[in-house]
């Protein structure tokens, strides 16, 4: 059994330097809701010497707010907008005499993309029309997944160690207080039922399948770098192995 852990990386955070050794993806932002093309270098770099593979972690143009409020485009400016980012960082990438592996949308962009089909198949084509061989990164059952398989991509459904379920699958909004999981012990049983039973508890107490192919640790925690130790640890005791989709 294996599991790949993600990470959301060069949005400024602190902690990048030390979760990179757990983890076995690496979401990479693209300059527009964090990082600028010298965060996205470092982070590169910082990537291939710990043997991390290096995707792209596009936003919406809106650092002020962090891409976690909702902007409407159309279509043609959301594949622009998607476009534009995996191309800065494949060519940094290129530079580097490594590959793009894979994309996984930011904050709104992603929650948007997980509910609205027409949006998810956007961004789908965008990202096929970059390079087909990218993997798409989308929330487990939304239409993130279910379009970019449409078209023919490959994809990974992430789950979330420290954000809580609702019924129907979806994440608690970050606007509700428990959204989050504050607790690293809950936050480690919550990750062994989605791999061990493919099912995680709703906010009502309910189990409902999931489909747990990478499992998204988020660097901006307070204990943020003791959690990826003690989940990296926890799962090499369970026989889980780390590695990229």
């Amino acid at each position: 059994m294996y599991i790949d852990l993600n990470c959301d990386m060069g949005e400024g955070m602190i902690t990048d330097e030390k979760i990179m050794p757990f983890i076995s993806s690496a979401n990479i932002a693209c300059g527009f809701h964090a990082g600028n093309l010298e965060t996205m270098k470092a982070t590169t770099a910082l990537a291939l010497q710990h043997h991390v593979a290096i995707g792209a972690h596009p936003g919406f143009n809106d650092k002020a707010n962090f891409g976690r409020t909702e902007i409407q485009l159309t279509a043609k400016e959301f594949y622009e907008l998607i476009s534009i980012q995996i191309i800065q960082l494949h060519k940094i990438c290129v530079d580097a005499k490594t590959i793009l592996h894979h994309v996984k949308p930011h904050g709104a962009l992603y929650n948007m993309a997980a509910k609205d089909k027409q949006m998810a198949a956007t961004i789908a084509q965008a990202v096929k029309d970059v390079n087909e061989e990218l993997i798409v990164y989308g929330l487990c059952g939304s239409y993130l997944i279910s379009e970019a398989k449409a078209v023919g991509l490959k994809t990974a459904s992430e789950v979330f160690a420290d954000r809580t379920y609702q019924d129907d699958g979806g994440l608690t909004s970050r606007k509700e207080k428990n959204a989050l999981i504050e607790n690293d012990d809950d936050a480690i049983e919550q990750v062994l039922q989605m791999i061990e039973y493919k099912t995680v508890k709703t906010i009502s107490d309910k189990n409902i399948s999931i489909n747990a192919e990478t499992i998204c640790l988020h660097g901006d925690g307070k204990h943020a770098v003791d959690f990826a130790k003690k989940i990296r640890h926890t799962l090499k005791e369970k026989n889980i192995v780390i590695k990229t989709i």
